[in-house]
C-alpha cells in the first residue's frame, strides 16, 4: 500500500513549457495552434531513473470563446512502475476589462497504472544460502489499475503580470494495484510572475522590443508534500536564461532558444538535497512549436508568462 503522503505526481521544471500540465487554464492562450513535447529524466546518475514524457496540442477556438487541448503524459518509475495519462482539457476566456482577463478550465484525464511485479524482491524469496530462488507470496498478483480523474485552474493576467491557481485530483481517484485503497492526494498549485521591459517601450510589452526580467515563484502542496519554486528569467532578442531554487532540493538553471515558431529549451536541476549530486541531477529537454494562423480578432489576449 502507498500512503497518500507518498504518492506523488511527476515534476517538471520547464512548466511553463509545459503549461496545460501546470494548470489547465492555460489551454489556447498562444495566439495560434502550439504543440509542446517535453522529456525529463530524474537521477540519471542512478541504475534505476525516473523518466518522465509528455506530449499536448492546443488551441484558440474563438466560436466557444476559449481553448481545447489534449495531453499526454507517460511516467516510468525505476522501470517497475508505468503511468499513462490522457486529457481531454476545455478552458473559457473572459476578457473583464481593456487591462485584464481571466480564464477557467477543467481537465478529464483517463490513466492507467501498470506495476512489473518480476522486478520486485520480497523477504520470503531469500534462502539463507542460494539468495533470492522462490517465489513470493506476500502480495497479491495486480495487473492494471485504470481510472477517470478531473482537474479545475484558473488564471488571471495582464500585459505585464498574471497569477494562477491549479487543482489536480479532486476526485482523489483510487490507484491502488492491490486491495488496500490507495487514493492520489489532492494537488494544489498557485503561481505568479510578471514580465519587466528592461529596454525598449516600458509601456506595452512586446517580445522584440528588447531585454527583459521575469520573477516567478511557483507553491505546490501534495499530501504532506509542500514545494515552493523560486526563480527569475531573462530574454534578450531569441535568447532565454534562468535561475532557480527549489526548497531544500536543487538550484536550477535553464537556457533556451525561440527562433520564428519554435522554442527549445534545457535544464538542468543540481541536487542539493541528501542525495547529492551523485544521482546525477535531472535534465529535462522541452521543444514547442506554433502553427501557422491566422490573426486573431482584438478582443483575444494572449498570456505573457515566460516560455521555459
Amino acid at each position: 500500500m502507498v500512503k497518500d503522503g507518498l504518492a506523488q505526481d511527476a515534476e517538471f521544471t520547464q512548466f511553463y513549457a509545459n503549461p496545460l500540465y501546470l494548470n489547465p487554464a492555460f489551454a489556447g492562450t498562444s495566439k495560434c495552434p502550439r504543440m509542446a513535447i517535453n522529456y525529463r529524466n530524474q537521477w540519471a546518475g542512478l541504475p534505476a531513473t525516473f523518466i518522465t514524457t509528455s506530449a499536448s496540442y492546443d488551441q484558440y477556438v474563438p466560436s466557444i470563446s476559449g481553448g481545447l487541448g489534449i495531453m499526454v503524459v507517460s511516467d516510468q518509475e525505476a522501470k517497475t512502475l508505468s503511468t499513462t495519462r490522457v486529457s481531454g482539457i476545455y478552458a473559457y476566456q473572459l476578457q473583464v476589462n481593456r487591462k485584464f482577463s481571466v480564464r477557467g478550465g477543467i481537465e478529464a484525464t483517463f490513466f492507467q497504472k501498470s506495476l512489473d511485479w518480476s522486478k520486485l524482491t520480497f523477504g520470503d524469496m531469500i534462502d539463507t544460502r542460494r539468495g533470492f530462488v522462490y517465489d513470493s507470496g506476500d502480495l497479491p498478483r495486480g495487473g492494471t489499475k485504470s481510472g477517470m480523474d478531473f482537474s479545475v485552474g484558473a488564471i488571471g493576467f495582464s500585459e505585464k503580470f498574471f497569477f494562477g491557481f491549479a487543482a489536480h485530483h479532486i476526485t482523489q481517484p483510487n490507484e491502488s494495484l492491490i486491495k488496500q485503497e490507495s487514493k492520489l492526494p489532492l494537488k494544489l498549485t498557485v503561481h505568479a510572475g510578471a514580465v519587466i521591459p528592461l529596454s525598449g517601450s516600458s509601456s506595452k510589452y512586446k517580445k522584440d522590443a528588447g531585454a527583459t526580467i521575469s520573477p516567478n515563484l511557483m507553491f505546490r502542496k501534495q499530501g504532506t508534500t509542500n514545494q515552493l519554486n523560486m526563480g527569475v528569467y531573462m530574454t534578450k532578442g531569441p535568447l532565454v536564461g534562468g535561475i532557480w531554487y527549489r526548497n531544500a532540493d536543487a538550484f536550477i538553471l535553464l537556457v533556451g532558444i525561440h527562433a520564428k515558431r519554435v522554442k527549445i529549451g534545457y535544464s538542468f536541476d543540481a541536487t542539493i538535497s541528501k542525495l547529492s549530486l551523485a544521482s546525477g541531477g535531472a535534465h529535462e529537454i522541452s521543444l514547442n512549436y506554433s502553427f501557422k494562423c491566422k490573426k486573431k480578432r482584438k478582443t483575444f489576449r494572449s498570456v505573457t508568462c515566460p516560455e521555459f
